[in-house]
């Protein structure tokens, strides 16, 4: 372990990006983005300088519109700029689910899907547990309600929140998260996992990067899994992806990115 300078970046595979302003208590990842921005746009101008050709993998709030920028800053072809996006939060769900129903959280597939904020979601039509959609479990079991699964979603959405109340930042969650995805693209596994990538009409969706499932080799993205959402959720995902476009609407002009 070294301090290093942009030089040392040139024959890398990836960079992972981190550095940014905080998070405040009471502040949303959205609140970030102007003070990102011009953070984001420096490390990458200098990065690309250095002559780096390997994958952009964005981790910054809000990170969404920050792998945005990298994307359109670096040049870059879309499917070698990578945003952490809904991993962690699709980690959450599956863990308070498991623990809802008593089964352990690796038995759990699902995915929270939109902006890796206060407008994500899960994917609950498609979240699995032994085969049985939670729709399932909750008819076969009369312990479980609809309730249960709004409580989930809204520990999942706060739990960042939460967690800086109490200790100031985010880390551990986050940088195991960073490391999962690092390690489906060096070793090249072709696995299906959560992350904000840039989708082109997928959920009706055009020129935004947005957090879904999508399979992950050497070169990047190689494929974004569109999942068949029900009419509300595919309502909630047009709600997230206008918030982001809100937002990059208003803050973008002042870094010189064009949409």
């Amino acid at each position: 372990m070294y301090a290093g300078d942009y030089s040392d970046a040139a024959d890398a595979d990836i960079v992972v990006i981190t550095a940014g302003a905080a998070q405040k208590p009471g502040e949303s990842r959205l609140d970030l983005v102007n003070r990102n921005l011009h953070i984001i746009k420096s490390i990458v101008t200098h990065i690309v300088e250095s002559g780096f050709n390997g994958i952009f993998l964005v981790a910054s709030n809000p990170v969404d519109i920050l792998t945005y920028a990298t994307w359109k800053i670096s040049g870059f072809p879309a499917e070698r700029v990578i945003g952490s996006g809904t991993s962690l939060d699709s980690a959450r769900l599956c863990k308070y689910v498991g623990y809802l129903l008593n089964v352990d959280p690796r038995t759990v597939s699902g995915y929270i899907l939109g902006e890796h904020g206060d407008t994500e979601f899960p994917a609950w039509s498609h979240l699995s547990v032994g085969g049985l959609t939670m729709e399932e479990w909750i008819k076969g079991d009369p312990r479980f309600t609809e309730a249960d699964l709004d409580i989930i979603a809204d520990r999942v959405v706060n739990a960042a929140y939460d967690i800086i109340r109490l200790k100031g930042a985010t880390y551990y969650g986050v940088g195991a998260a960073l490391a999962r995805i690092c390690r489906a693209l060096l070793d090249d596994e072709n696995t299906i996992l959560p992350v904000s990538a840039y989708l082109n009409g997928q959920y009706g969706v055009n020129d935004m990067y947005i957090g879904t499932p999508a399979v992950l080799d050497r070169h990047g993205i190689r494929q974004v899994i569109e999942i068949p959402l029900n009419e509300k959720e595919q309502g909630l995902m047009r709600a997230s992806a206008s918030h982001l476009d809100e937002v990059m609407r208003k803050s973008f002009p002042e870094i010189g990115i064009k949409r």
